[in-house]
């Protein structure tokens, strides 16, 4: 039995380990960033902020549809915040989706500033590159050790 296999993999688990160390880089006074497991189920950067934004269950599953179906980075309205959104992933695993709310946006400004923006979008990613590479080598680390104490 691998018990070191599981330990680090599931995209939820991913996700999560994605969530804290975006989080902790974006600060409290940053914008609002989400971050969704494949199944759908968030993780904002602050709840309360989020719930705010009385965004449904359906219409984040549209914006994952739309992710899905290759319009990356999206951009779009949700009252008088822009959302922009692209898929957490690497070149092995998909983590999930991250959006990003900036609250008094529009479209065209954030379009305006995409650029700025996918870069921070491509940043998300290379956290996730560096946990995912990290996991590998705690679960390659563990399995040499267990090898030593058979």
């Amino acid at each position: 039995m691998d018990m070191y296999g599981t330990l680090f993999s599931g995209n939820a688990a991913l996700s999560q380990q994605a969530a804290m160390q975006i989080f902790g880089v974006a600060g409290e006074a940053g914008p609002l960033i989400v971050i969704m497991d494949a199944d759908g189920t968030c993780r904002p950067s602050d709840s309360h902020r989020f719930a705010e934004l009385n965004i449904s269950e359906s219409y984040l599953a549209e914006l994952r549809s739309r992710i899905d179906d290759g319009q990356e980075p999206i951009v779009t309205e949700h009252g008088d915040c822009c959302i922009v959104g692209a898929q957490l992933s690497t070149e092995r695993t998909h983590f999930g989706y991250v959006m990003v709310a900036l609250p008094q946006y529009s479209p065209e400004a954030a379009l305006g500033n995409i650029e700025l923006i996918e870069m921070l979008l491509n940043q998300f990613n290379v956290i996730a590159t560096l946990i995912e590479k990290n996991n590998r080598f705690i679960e390659a680390h563990n399995k040499v050790i267990s090898g030593y104490m058979n």
